[in-house]
């Protein structure tokens, strides 16, 4: 018998907990007699961060309220996030286009009928210039939800600031880059596993050296929460991916106290108010132990779960979409209670569509309310020593310390994706929740109960087909003007360094400077690489 077949039979004979915390009824005082005041809920901006990573939360400072946004092409984009800001927005988060995610260029015969469909196309330095034209990036913080590209789209974003001659060491905000969620739970990987995390220790340590206040990966449950993870299961895979990417940066020669404090996290903020309140109140503490006690992390900023929360995607029905706007401020109201750091609020038209800009400004205003108007943010964690939330905390710990057990026994993260348990779970889990909406035991409004006969309209966005065709052209004429030679001989650096162990961040910069295209640069990386071929799941 292999080791690695005796590792999945030893982690197949685990006893996991019930996939979410059960709480009915009342919670009685003796069911969280085991919960220590200083040592698992202790005060905020104090170990283990229980209640929050600031001693003064949002009556120092509010969250950043960053709306995702990107469609159509830069200009298009540029418009809407200047827009956004205009109206109170504080932070971009930018939506890249489905060929831009997974490194094709919008001329690509695969990428026909997806340019600038679900985010903005961006094919080179040109695109990106005009993306944040009129943006000073020294003084905006950006989200970029990019992972298997993330390495060419920070420098991109590098290169643009370099233009505006910002100080690099002042810009702020975070590249997603979190590859390993793309192999369980999204799909828009290029690379085998391995490749694909050198990469996103590449990007580590060239942050490290170059960006000191850009976080250099978001480890993200929100797409595993999208996929039909449980609650539990959010939390423990998240925190098991970011435990991978921490061991492979320790291996890259890197320290945990050096690239600990530009790890962030994103989660998805769900319908169970109670529970996504306890939800992010346990990865804190979670995380804070699992940097002291398994990493030996001795800086306080090593141990902070810092998060952005978005709100349920997939909580947001077609049916009766004005619905969309109850679920939507709930589950706000649930990321402000856990704590985020900075948040997105979903449209009501997103079942739909892309927002209209008047939905999208309508989810501004739902968080501007939450700020302004509830007095939530006056107090700081005002849900500590409830007997639910505590209690729920506790097993929402448990049932995740549980899931990160057993992926150890696999041998890690890698082991247990490549085994198919990750993905196993999850399409459980996912099946389970669709039965239960199926028999009517999850209620969802306006879909299983509570439905009307008529269907209702409201107004979407339309992505013009003319799109397509200027993006095509735009980047023909790129292709026309730029200096051939030079990208030649930048494209031939990156594939020498994926070859070798050299940090391949300073040659991607490099090629993009000398307008190498987004797709030019992934087959490059496909070349010395590969790609990867998903195994089915049984």
């Amino acid at each position: 018998m292999s080791n690695q077949t005796a590792k999945t039979e030893d982690a197949n004979k685990t006893k996991l907990p019930a996939a979410d915390p059960i709480s009915s009824g009342a919670i009685r005082p003796e069911q969280i007699s085991d919960v220590e005041a200083d040592r698992d809920i202790g005060f905020p901006g104090s170990f283990p961060f229980t209640r929050g990573i600031y001693p003064t939360m949002y009556r120092g400072r509010l969250w950043t309220m960053r709306q995702y946004a990107g469609f159509g092409t830069a200009v298009e984009s540029n418009r809407r996030y200047r827009y956004l800001l205009s109206q109170g927005q504080t932070g971009l988060s930018v939506a890249f286009d489905l060929p831009t995610q997974i490194g094709m260029d919008s001329d690509h015969e695969l990428a026909l009928g997806e340019v600038g469909k679900v985010g903005v196309a961006i094919d080179s330095l040109e695109d990106m210039e005009t993306l944040f034209e009129g943006i000073p990036l020294d003084r905006v913080s950006t989200s970029m939800t990019i992972n298997s590209t993330a390495a060419i789209l920070l420098a991109l974003y590098v290169a643009v600031a370099k233009k505006q001659k910002a100080n690099l060491q002042r810009l702020s905000g975070t590249v997603q880059n979190d590859i390993l969620k793309e192999y369980i739970a999204r799909g828009t990987y290029i690379y085998p596993i391995r490749p694909a995390m050198r990469i996103v220790t590449d990007i580590f340590a060239w942050c490290r050296a170059e960006l000191l206040n850009w976080n250099a990966i978001s480890v993200s449950g929100y797409h595993i929460r999208e996929a039909g993870s449980t609650v539990i299961q959010e939390v423990a895979f998240t925190l098991a991916n970011a435990i991978a990417y921490v061991d492979a940066a320790i291996r890259a020669g890197l320290q945990v106290d050096d690239i600990a404090p530009q790890i962030s996290f994103f989660f998805n903020s769900h319908n169970g108010l109670l529970d996504e309140v306890a939800k992010f109140r346990a990865a804190r503490r979670l995380w804070a132990r699992i940097m002291r006690d398994r990493f030996g992390a001795k800086q306080e900023r090593s141990m902070l779960l810092r998060f952005h929360a978005q709100t349920g995607g997939s909580t947001l029905t077609a049916q009766q979409p004005e619905n969309n706007l109850v679920r939507v401020a709930l589950q706000a109201l649930a990321a402000v209670l856990g704590g985020c750091q900075s948040l997105h609020t979903n449209s009501l038209d997103e079942a739909l569509a892309l927002p209209t800009e008047q939905s999208a400004l309508l989810a501004l205003r739902t968080q501007q309310i939450i700020a302004a108007e509830t007095g939530v943010t006056n107090t700081i964690d005002p849900c500590a020593g409830s007997y639910a939330i505590e209690y729920q905390t506790n097993q929402i710990e448990r049932g995740a310390s549980a899931y990160i057990n057993k992926i150890d026994s696999f041998g890690g993260m890698l082991q247990a994706i490549e085994a198919g348990f990750i993905q196993a779970e999850i399409q459980q889990a996912a099946y389970e929740y669709q039965q239960a909406i199926e028999r009517g035991e999850t209620i969802v409004v306006g879909v299983n109960r509570f439905t009307e006969d008529e269907t209702r309209q409201i107004p979407t966005l339309q992505i013009d087909p003319e799109v397509e065709r200027s993006q095509l052209a735009r980047l023909q004429a790129l292709r026309k003007s730029r200096d051939s030679v030079k990208v030649k001989s930048a494209l031939e650096e990156i594939d020498r360094r994926a070859r070798s162990s050299d940090n391949l961040m300073p040659a991607i910069l490099a090629a993009v400077e000398c307008y190498a295209t987004v797709g030019e640069i992934s087959d490059t990386l496909r070349q010395a690489f590969g790609e990867y071929q998903e195994s089915v799941v049984i």
